[in-house]
């Protein structure tokens, strides 16, 4: 790594670990169910017919979990569907397809983000605003509650109930997610972020821009020749299209909640989302904020910080090691492309490392600690193209997305995530010991261990076979474009993003079809809600059970032994569960690039 790499990775860490005791101290406050709520809260409270002082047990929170977004992503879909007729729509956008709609109803709604459109040429302002805006506040506030219940269900003891999903989900979006937001906005708009309701502006050019467009069948699909390459006509203007909207009230959200779902198609590159190093810097502190802030809050509501600590050291661990690599390998650059003339061994590094799609203003440095960022998180904004990462590079956030995204995570479901790694490190821990497992005072039991190895084994199983049907069928093999081992990757990222909730892709791979949007959006549902329902049972369960006093028998979960477990546990499941297909797709290409010599 260059001097400049690591002195920003420290400053990044520096920073979100100066932040993480005070907004953990905060948010365990606002969440706090003894907390009587303001005059506004009650307001809503009363005028949406809750009962705020009313607990639920978890089968009650789970079904209003499921209930709340399953309304809500009816009502995405019908937006879009009818955005044509509907106001705040200046560049006249028409209605859009039911299969797109489908899949971007259910990617906003389970916080992926997963975009198959192109947002400055798809989505009105009103759908943008009032669809995938609100729904990224509501459906990371809903990832909050889930974490809150669970760390409820570890803090209680002889209790049937974990909180109010309602009061939850109300106090997440009102005093965390909102003002917030509202800051990064502003600081995002001094920096340059446009936010307007203007219409498209068109500009001259000095010089006629050349370029290639992709011949479109009847389905709307582009045609391949009998080589199976794209087919593409010439095509020259003097005009650029500059579109406007209300970027930087979305642009903060995305980030602060783990979305990720760009205003525009080339989301966090696009200097109107992302203008300058502050701007990018501030984005990748918004991705990581509340995550790492949920560990001090869970620590202090259990009681002892020492274990959300220990947490936060098992997530950074993960990620420091992930940064550095994601980082030398784009350094590195493609071999291939060393200096003519030049000894091989002697000129492994491509001159400047590898700047193929990645921003001249942020470079190599910025660009790989965000694709880390990103993928640790279920975020999924990208300020470089992954596609055009170096294999191994390539492999560094894929395989980030596919341990569950529990470095850190989406807002709540990382912590949850880890949580849940965390019971099954002691799980493991008592089966070599001989003794019951024991987490916080709380037995582990097998309703317990069943549970975490549904919410654990239900992302893969996703990932995998959805590979499986995507490059065994002509529908899925339709939308590759790149022969052999990178369109393999391309679709197990699409897999691994979708399942796993984060929505960045590899962008070589066509998706917008009814074939993927269908696949993609089962992925996207059950990957978020058949993980949540589980969590919310266990923290049923653990609420029940009587804390049990520490003995000389009791692991300690608060020191680096367990921390280190709990790290090993998280890469032996990942690695057992993925290197076969990894093994398929950037490992083969990598070696491909690097031949023996």
């Amino acid at each position: 790594m260059t001097t400049q790499a690591i002195v920003l990775l420290v400053v990044f860490l520096a920073i979100l670990l100066a932040c993480t005791k005070p907004l953990g101290l905060y948010i365990a406050w606002v969440m706090d169910e003894q907390r009587r709520g303001n005059a506004l809260e009650t307001g809503l409270y009363r005028l949406c017919g809750i009962r705020a002082d009313a607990e639920m047990n978890w089968k009650q929170y789970a079904l209003a979990v499921l209930i709340f977004n399953t309304l809500g992503a009816l009502f995405v879909y019908a937006l879009q569907r009818w955005q044509a007729f509907l106001p705040l729509n200046p560049q006249q956008f028409g209605n859009v397809t039911p299969d797109s709609a489908f899949n971007t109803a259910v990617s906003f709604v389970t916080n992926t983000n997963w975009q198959g459109y192109s947002g400055e040429s798809t989505m009105a302002y009103l759908t943008q605003m009032l669809a995938l805006a609100v729904q990224n506040f509501l459906s990371a506030a809903s990832g909050i509650a889930v974490a809150i219940a669970l760390i409820r269900g570890f803090a209680r003891h002889s209790a049937t109930t974990i909180g109010n999903f309602w009061v939850d989900l109300t106090r997440s979006t009102l005093y965390i997610l909102l003002p917030l937001s509202l800051i990064i906005a502003v600081v995002l708009m001094g920096q340059g972020v446009i936010q307007n309701f203007a219409s498209y502006q068109e500009a001259t050019t000095l010089d006629t821009t050349t370029y290639e467009e992709p011949v479109l069948g009847p389905d709307g699909q582009p045609l391949k020749d009998a080589q199976g390459q794209p087919v593409v006509e010439p095509k020259t203007t003097q005009t650029q299209t500059l579109p406007m909207g209300p970027v930087a009230s979305q642009e903060a959200i995305k980030m602060l909640g783990t979305n990720g779902g760009g205003f525009f198609n080339a989301n966090s590159a696009h200097p109107y989302e992302n203008p300058t190093a502050l701007a990018n810097f501030l984005q990748m502190l918004a991705i990581f904020l509340i995550p790492a802030a949920l560990t001090y809050t869970f620590g202090y509501r259990v009681g002892d910080t020492r274990q959300g600590w220990a947490v936060f050291g098992a997530m950074a661990s993960i990620f420091v090691a992930a940064v550095i690599a994601v980082t030398v390998f784009e350094q590195q650059g493609n071999p291939l492309l060393a200096p003519l003339g030049v000894d091989m061994q002697a000129s492994d590094l491509q001159a400047g490392g590898n700047m193929e799609g990645k921003e001249t203003r942020f470079g190599i440095a910025a660009s790989g600690l965000f694709a880390a960022i990103t993928t640790a998180a279920s975020c999924g904004a990208v300020n470089a193209m992954h596609d055009s990462f170096t294999p191994m590079g390539g492999f560094v956030p894929m395989w980030l997305m596919q341990l569950g995204e529990v470095v850190f995570g989406g807002v709540g479901s990382g912590l949850y995530g880890m949580l849940l790694f965390a019971i099954l490190a002691v799980f493991i821990a008592g089966l070599m010991i001989g003794r019951t497992p024991e987490y916080l005072g709380k037995k582990i039991e097998a309703y317990d261990v069943k549970m975490t190895s549904v919410a654990i084994l239900i992302t893969p199983l996703l990932v995998l076979v959805g590979t499986a049907v995507a490059v065994a069928t002509a529908a899925g093999k339709a939308g590759i474009f790149n022969p052999g081992p990178h369109g393999f990757s391309e679709v197990l990222y699409a897999f691994s993003s979708a399942a796993n909730n984060n929505g960045s892709a590899f962008a070589g791979l066509s998706a917008n079809t009814p074939f993927y949007n269908t696949l993609l959006a089962i992925a996207m549902w059950f990957g978020r809600f058949t993980v949540k329902v589980p969590v919310l049972a266990i923290a049923g369960s653990l609420a029940m059970k009587k804390r049990i006093a520490v003995t000389a028998g009791t692991m300690p979960t608060h020191g680096p032994l367990f921390v280190a477990l709990l790290v090993g546990t998280v890469l032996i499941v990942g690695a057992l569960t993925y290197i076969p297909g990894l093994a398929l797709g950037p490992v083969v290409e990598h070696f491909m690039l690097w031949p023996a010599h």
